[in-house]
């Protein structure tokens, strides 16, 4: 009964209006006239400010729309694809590459022995990949990460395998506390496998089992683990907004291998549309792996394998990634692993297959006949850049290799 009620009463006053609204037209039709046009424009000025205005900002919302898209919808939808598609600048627009800012230090180590430990600014990021060449070369180490780490932690630390002369530093000694005892570390990432039973290689699991058990080691993970994306790991990581690094697999974190430094974990930086390749000291056969494993891009960086020794640097391995820049870590013409002069690093096989890539070859330190026995020959080496441009300077010059007194008295350059 009351809804009759209210829709007899309804109707009764629409009625009425109706005859209100009549009455005035007849008397004054002229002003009706021009108050209907009013409403009209007025009607129509609503519907288009919500027809190219408000309608797509309210209707994915849901907020007084149909999760159902109406007719006029979906050719809008339909238009504005056929419009992006046929609009090439558009297009390119929309796939703009973002890049970041990133200087790679290769470090001397402060002694005549060869070794490797790489820092990487990347941002507010601080990554350490290895720590040699010695226990002692942990204050080296420490004296240049501390000009530009201010916070006392390293996001990202990489120990690629378990030779002296990658985690040494990471032990350090009592005069000079090793890596572990000197930073906070975000996420630890060292190799799956080893054969070392040497004591450095013990007191190296020590202390990193020491880090983590106090805190100051966040994560620990292996590269298999980080490869597998196994117990809570991933094989990529952002470092920046534009900067990534990925743990690249390969065949020596899942099987024995007679040589230690097959083992070495591998990792990819990429920033923009540039790459930055890490292979620690891996040999032939992981070079091999990498190779087919991993899709492999061309690369701006590639710091050199092994120290620049004629068991790595293989073709298989440079005819795919074809580096613009190779740095090398090492003492070169230093006798310390043989007394072959064309096998020293960098050795002359290596350099014959670099060479078919690039001549943009730098190294860290040179053998001296005075004590202690080496000098800086390119000295630490900064590749910066800001994933478009690079630059390569060296803290004592930016010569490189083939133009060195060095290489000139001990080396060849493979004609064309």
């Amino acid at each position: 009964m009351a809804n009759n009620k209210k829709k007899s009463s309804s109707s009764k006053y629409q009625k009425k209006a109706v005859k209100t609204v009549t009455k005035a037209a007849k008397k004054n039709p002229k002003i009706f006239i021009i108050v209907v046009l009013i409403l009209a424009l007025l009607i129509g000025a609503g519907l288009a400010v919500y027809f190219f205005v408000l309608k797509d900002k309210l209707g994915p919302k849901g907020d007084s729309s149909s999760s159902e898209p109406t007719t006029s919808q979906s050719i809008s939808s339909s238009e504005h694809s056929h419009d992006s598609l046929s609009s090439s600048e558009e297009s390119s627009h929309s796939h703009e590459v973002v890049s970041g800012d990133i200087k790679i230090h290769f470090l001397e180590l402060g002694n005549k022995y060869t070794g490797d430990s790489t820092y990487i600014k990347a941002g507010d990021v601080d990554i350490l990949i290895d720590a040699g060449s010695r226990q002692g070369s942990s204050a080296t180490i420490k004296a240049f990460v501390d000009q530009h780490c201010t916070d006392g932690k390293l996001e990202y630390v990489i120990a690629t395998h378990a030779h002296q002369d990658h985690i040494a530093g990471f032990v350090g000694t009592k005069a000079a506390p090793g890596i572990f005892e000197s930073y906070k570390i975000g996420t630890f990432i060292d190799f799956a496998l080893t054969n070392s039973t040497t004591t450095l290689y013990s007191n190296y699991t020590t202390k990193r089992d020491a880090a983590i058990a106090s805190g100051d080691i966040e994560h620990h993970y292996t590269a298999a683990q980080c490869v597998a994306e196994s117990d809570g790991t991933k094989k990529e990581y952002a470092i920046t907004d534009a900067i990534k690094m990925t743990i690249l697999d390969q065949r020596f974190y899942h099987e024995t291998s007679g040589d230690e430094n097959n083992y070495s974990v591998c990792a990819l930086f990429t920033n923009g549309e540039q790459h930055y390749l890490f292979t620690g000291d891996l040999e032939k056969e992981g070079e091999k792996s990498l190779v087919e494993t991993n899709t492999l891009p061309k690369v701006e960086l590639f710091k050199g394998g092994h120290h620049g020794s004629y068991t790595a640097n293989t073709d298989a391995l440079l005819d795919v990634i074809d580096p613009k820049v190779i740095c090398i870590c090492c003492c070169a013409g230093s006798d310390e692993y043989t007394k072959d002069v064309a096998n020293m690093f960098p050795a002359q096989a290596a350099v014959d297959r670099m060479a078919k890539h690039t001549d943009q070859i730098f190294v860290t330190t040179v053998v001296s006949d005075e004590s202690p026995f080496y000098k800086s020959m390119n000295g630490i080496i900064t590749f910066s850049s800001d994933g478009k441009t690079y630059t390569v300077t060296g803290s004592n010059n930016s010569t490189i290799l083939k133009e060195t007194e060095w290489f000139k008295n001990n080396r060849t350059w493979p004609t064309a």
